[in-house]
């Protein structure tokens, strides 16, 4: 566990010399005070590593996820991989829903980003063969993205991000077989934000990046942590003549008070423009494989005015022919950031025009942009009560072999096998009204845990080898309760034959149980 990490590291820090002490302190910054989780799914190894590139800390996943098997990539991709973590994965073969459950912090906004690596693990070249390769991702109980891998290149890993709020102190993100691909993960990544930044994410409205770039001549397609401390993606876009590439090797810092995005002194050194006599530019976004049609988005620019001189620049800026902000200046050497809060467009080729205006001595230019899609956070969890007695009858039977994974009532097509949920109230969590657990080879003692589930109307626990006495239940909602074919033995609690007896209970029980306790 980290705990545990972490005190076998103090241990060894107390032997170090003391002109490696502070080296070896940054380590320990670097891997236990980000509050970074970094997962590396399918690991074979039971023990975690240091990423070679990022010096970040990778876990294996075994203990986030019930479920799935462990893969490697085709060994003719190893050569090709840029990292560990796409070396391995998890595919997930069997279940309409597979869930990964990370720790978080009730209220904290974090940055999650799964990555997708196929590499041919399974031989049968499922991205190459013309065939509809394509799988869904739930963050909680709400639809995120489509993973589409159809005619993807099997080396090239693909990645979704999304920016949510922690619902409880755990955050799920869950993998849905739409019947196109066997779903797979190669990684995961949770890194938190401060509140106070992207400031249009609530409970309710989540953002999806379709699109996160910077603009200039630098070497890096990718820049990431430790460049930006919260390790958000920037790629690279490089264009020739008749584009400039501006760049300064002065500080860019953020307007007093403009906390909401936090963008990295080096992200802003460095701009795209065009030759003076150009009135402007358009930028768009496009990613293989993906529809905007009918989705929504909220672009995010970032200026700054990084030219040596003292210029007069000017310009509109547009969404799909939609003027979003007029007559703009950037600020000389400080980060502009211009969106426009919790407003998302229609804007199906993702493309935005930034034009001078007429008294405007140089074209626009622009450092970086962001573009998201929103996720409505509309379905409702199950009450937490019921979810956490749930947890507890799974682990009471050792109900691995279930299909249960993620929240037990939400979304409702992927409601655990054996529940029914109660919806009618519009505004509320869903409680469960019924457990059916007939012929599931439940062992031991009838569990207490369903004596708590206080919407509990019907319990089916027939046909099954349970042994000892039926607690004591004092579940008013309760109507039905099938606890035939068991070994039970003992009274019937006083509470349920009362209930029983004045019709208010359906008790289906075995007669030699009945003849036993003295009822019959």
């Amino acid at each position: 566990s980290a705990l545990e990490y972490a005190v076998a590291q103090l241990m060894i820090f107390a032997l170090i010399p003391n002109r490696y002490k502070l080296e070896h302190m940054k380590l320990i910054h670097i891997l236990h005070c980000t509050g970074f989780i970094s997962i590396d799914c399918g690991l074979r190894n039971s023990s975690s590593y240091n990423d070679s590139t990022t010096g970040l800390r990778f876990d294996p996943d075994s203990g986030f996820v019930e479920g799935g098997v462990r893969r490697r990539m085709s060994q003719e991709f190893m050569a090709d991989a840029t990292n560990e973590q796409q070396k391995s994965l998890r595919s997930f073969p069997r279940g309409s829903r597979n869930c990964y459950t990370l720790p978080s912090t009730i209220g904290k906004k974090y940055l999650l980003r799964a990555m997708f690596t196929y590499g041919n693990y399974d031989g049968l070249n499922k991205t190459g063969d013309g065939s509809l390769f394509l799988f869904g991702l739930h963050i909680g109980v709400n639809f995120w993205d489509t993973v589409n891998l159809t005619n993807w290149n099997p080396s090239v890993t693909k990645w979704k991000e999304v920016l949510t709020i922690a619902p409880s102190n755990s955050i799920s993100i869950c993998l849905i077989n739409f019947g196109s691909g066997i779903p797979f993960i190669s990684s995961l990544e949770l890194r938190p934000l401060q509140d106070t930044m992207y400031p249009f994410v609530n409970t309710s409205v989540s953002i999806n990046l379709y699109g996160r770039n910077r603009f200039g001549n630098v070497p890096n397609v990718l820049t990431r942590y430790p460049t930006d401390k919260y390790d958000r993606f920037w790629v690279t876009r490089i264009l020739p003549y008749p584009w400039i590439m501006l760049n300064t090797t002065n500080i860019v810092e953020s307007l007093p008070g403009n906390d909401f995005f936090n963008v990295p002194s080096a992200i802003m050194q460095t701009a795209w423009s065009k030759e003076s006599n150009y009135s402007g530019f358009s930028i768009s976004e496009s990613r293989r494989n993906e529809d905007l049609t009918n989705q929504q988005l909220l672009p995010v620019f970032h200026f700054a005015e990084i030219n040596g001189s003292n210029p007069d620049r000017r310009f509109n800026i547009y969404s799909a022919g939609e003027l979003l902000f007029s007559d703009f200046s950037p600020s000389r050497f400080q980060v502009d950031s211009v969106h426009q809060n919790g407003r998302f467009l229609h804007n199906p080729n993702a493309s935005f025009s930034l034009n001078k205006t007429h008294n405007s001595t140089l074209p626009p230019l622009i450092n970086a942009q962001e573009v998201y899609i929103l996720v409505r956070m509309d379905n409702l969890t199950t009450d937490s009560e019921d979810v956490n007695y749930m947890k507890e009858i799974k682990k009471h039977y050792n109900l691995t072999r279930k299909n249960w994974n993620g929240d037990p009532c939400s979304p409702r097509e992927y409601s655990w096998e054996g529940l029914t949920c109660d919806y009618s109230k519009s505004n509320q969590n869903p409680r469960i009204v019924s457990v059916n657990l007939s012929t599931s080879g439940l062992e031991g003692g009838v569990a207490v845990s369903f004596m708590n589930m206080v919407s509990l109307e019907n319990l089916d626990l027939s046909h099954n080898n349970l042994t000892g006495a039926i607690p004591d239940y004092q579940l008013k909602s309760l109507k039905i309760l099938n606890l035939s074919n068991n070994q039970l033995v003992g009274p019937i609690p006083y509470s349920i034959l009362q209930r029983f007896q004045a019709g208010l209970l359906d008790l289906r029980f075995d007669m030699l149980y009945c003849a036993i306790s003295g009822y019959i």
